[in-house]
């Protein structure tokens, strides 16, 4: 281990490594519970879900390991999955399989990019700012998925309202729907406040604490489950178990769409997000493991956007979202975690957590909400980095910002930030700062718009 992850070079051992694997673990296996809700709602099954996210992770993490020797984990990417599920096929319609094929046609192109330079052309043909909201933005799309998924914002005559619980006692839905919402609300301040107190895994905590809560009220009768408003026993039938079987999910590509216009959207959106999310949290994680060199550079960056891409690739054939390198990353740097041994020992962690799937599955939405919100919170912190008083650059930042949560559609955000930012470039005589790549998109987007 000394010979192949240089443990004294990077100042670190094999118990700081190990130490510092788990830590990242706890601070991100929230993902389990949260990934087979989310894609849930498209239709996939919950099981395999399961299954395909612990094993892509770890697969993930070894390559992170083997091919850049860093101690940065990944898994399914927040926001990647609520556009997997919510936007694509709830949002546009298309089957699942169709999202699936589109995750894995993007991490074919994210290996490609990956071996050469393209990638950083990409990377810097978008304007920071434009990055930046479109990372604002999908965190106020998570922050209202987890709201809907709570049902603490609820459709009304004004599009969409907050849920009522003096209706819900009238109409006796309070003990399976009303006790819900409130445990939801309970549980995003538990989780806010651990947050504050910057407590390890607070996410993951926050889930289990609202869950716990579920089940004594469940056991004082105060919750009663109605399957057949969708409200399920919290209780889980086992504690150890088998993973879930992979087939209804593995291999489940629908090539058909290949060739469209909507495709190549659908195929971008995923793309754009995964490349620069990963960049982001490549680039800030590093920093903070001191892992940067004289001019800002991240030695061996080429093999963690390869193991992200292979991870991507493997992810979909198993059955799940984009797999991205996780911001939670920075907790087991915190510890110590300075090579790819870390990386190792979190890959570790989720192989473990297969056997664990009865708990994992049983964890209800509401348990899982406040994670998504306070999740919507980490990521609207990026918004103070936008030049506000560049009202160039940042009217095309707001509309990113503005349209992903309000016409509830990552990929309209990025087209419609994408197409103003073009746009009012060129009615003010900024020329020079829009890339070609910029016009090329600007026009296909358009070209969405007008066919679709």
């Amino acid at each position: 281990m000394e010979k192949f992850f240089k443990l004294k070079e990077h100042g670190t051992d094999v118990r700081t490594e190990l130490l510092a694997g788990i830590t990242t673990f706890m601070t991100m296996a929230y993902i389990l519970a949260v990934n087979p809700n989310i894609l849930g709602a498209s239709g996939m099954d919950t099981g395999a879900v399961f299954t395909a996210t612990a094993l892509a992770s770890a697969l993930a993490c070894v390559c992170m390991a083997l091919f850049a020797n860093l101690p940065f984990a990944l898994s399914a990417g927040m926001g990647l999955n609520a556009y997997f599920a919510y936007t694509v096929v709830i949002g546009m319609g298309y089957d699942w399989s169709v999202a699936l094929t589109a995750v894995f046609a993007e991490g074919i192109i994210f290996i490609i990019l990956s071996l050469t330079n393209v990638r950083e052309a990409i990377f810097n043909a978008i304007p920071g700012t434009l990055k930046i909201g479109v990372s604002v933005g999908i965190g106020l799309f998570i922050a209202f998925i987890g709201l809907q998924n709570a049902h603490i914002a609820v459709d009304s005559a004004t599009l969409v309202s907050m849920f009522s619980f003096s209706s819900s006692i009238k109409n006796g839905t309070f003990n399976y729907e009303g006790i819900t919402v409130l445990l939801a609300l309970i549980g995003l301040l538990i989780t806010a406040f651990l947050v504050i107190k910057q407590v390890k895994g607070n996410l993951l905590i926050g889930i289990v604490v609202t869950w716990v809560l579920g089940i004594i009220c469940q056991l004082l009768g105060w919750y009663v489950p109605n399957p057949d408003a969708g409200f399920y026993s919290l209780i889980p039938s086992a504690i150890i178990s088998a993973p879930a079987s992979l087939a209804p999910t593995f291999l489940k590509f629908d090539f058909s769409v290949i060739g469209t216009v909507n495709f190549f959207v659908i195929m971008f959106s995923f793309l754009f997000v995964d490349i620069f999310d990963t960049l982001g949290t490549l680039i800030g994680c590093a920093a903070k493991a001191d892992l940067l060199d004289e001019e800002g550079h991240l030695p061996g960056i080429k093999g963690a956007l390869l193991a992200d891409a292979v991870g991507t690739v493997a992810g979909a054939c198993l059955g799940t979202s984009t797999i991205t390198t996780f911001v939670e990353s920075s907790s087991g740097v915190a510890e110590g975690g300075r090579t790819g041994l870390t990386a190792i020992a979190t890959g570790a962690m989720f192989l473990l957590a297969l056997l664990f799937s009865p708990i994992f599955l049983t964890i209800p939405s509401f348990a899982t909400a406040p994670a998504l919100i306070v999740v919507g919170f980490l990521m609207m912190q990026q918004v103070t980095k936008i030049d506000w008083s560049d009202v160039l650059d940042a009217i095309p930042a707001f509309i990113a910002i503005m349209a992903m949560p309000f016409l509830y559609s990552i990929s309209e955000g990025i087209a419609l930030g994408i197409i103003s930012y073009v746009v009012l470039n060129l009615l003010a005589g900024r020329t020079k700062k829009i890339s070609p790549l910029m016009y090329v998109l600007a026009v296909v987007f358009v070209l969405k718009y007008i066919m679709l």
